[in-house]
């Protein structure tokens, strides 16, 4: 595959020759910035979802954690007005 831009043009216009060779390469640096932020939203979309998963566990826990204390409050409400 030849480059559409030779030597012998390069040396008739150097100045649009590498105006050329520079917007190639932005061109190129913008594609692959844009696939490499991609990626990263996709590794992050993964942990949020691991992430929301855990915060529903824990919340599980702590909705049961409290039921429990609440259950402990009541019993020892009731054994220390026994007395």
């Amino acid at each position: 595959m030849a480059l559409p831009i030779n030597f012998s043009d390069f040396l008739k216009d150097p100045f649009k020759a590498t105006m050329f060779l520079i917007i190639i390469s932005v061109g190129y640096l913008y594609v692959d910035n844009k696939i490499m932020y991609q990626t990263q939203i996709e590794k992050s979309d993964a942990k949020i979802e691991i992430m929301d998963m855990k915060i529903d566990q824990l919340s599980i826990a702590l909705k049961r954690s409290d039921s429990a204390l609440a259950v402990a409050v009541t019993k020892l409400d009731f054994l220390t007005q026994m007395k």
